[in-house]
């Protein structure tokens, strides 16, 4: 299925020269979300996945759907002050300034089996933040899925380590 045929292109959003990547109209179609996330999973069952990890928000449109359709847990990784319970957390550079994110600090066991899901693969700052939290409570990262990779940012290169799949390359 080519789906980038349910991504928009919104020009200056959220600033002047971006092109803004809306996977909105996938969401809103059955097969082309039910063909993400059977996509998705295939992955997930390929490097043998335990548990779901994804960042807020849209890691949460992607990796919730795919955990339930796994029958295995999903971990949410959220902005400071959105977790009720003790938390560990990890900041990271963006472009524009920094961000940190947080995980409760019992949401892994040592020796799980963990693939980060997000919607955007960008310059890979977020997820290698995310990775970060998953190694620090002795989980592993089997792998990093994304819905769409932004090529000319080079993000896959921050990842190195990891193994990477993107189902749309822009």
């Amino acid at each position: 299925m080519d789906l980038k045929k349910f991504v928009k292109d919104i020009p200056d959003f959220p600033s002047e020269g971006v092109i803004f990547r809306d996977v909105t109209p996938l969401l809103q179609d059955s097969e082309a979300y039910q063909y993400t996330i059977d996509a998705l999973c295939d992955f997930a069952r390929k490097v043998q996945a335990d548990v779901i990890v994804g960042p807020e928000a849209r890691g949460f449109l992607f990796g919730c759907p795919t955990a339930y359709a796994l029958n295995i847990g999903f971990v949410p990784i959220r902005k400071p002050g959105k977790l009720p319970r003790e938390t560990i957390s990890v900041s990271y550079d963006l472009e524009y300034g920094s961000n940190i994110l947080h995980m409760h600090k019992d949401a892994l066991k040592p020796g799980q089996r963990v693939v980060l899901i997000d919607d955007l693969l960008a310059t890979g700052g977020t997820i290698q933040a995310g990775a970060k939290l998953v190694e620090s409570l002795g989980a592993v990262v089997a792998g990093m899925a994304f819905v769409i990779e932004l090529d000319a940012l080079k993000g896959r290169e921050l990842l190195h380590d990891y193994e990477v799949m993107s189902l749309m390359h822009y």
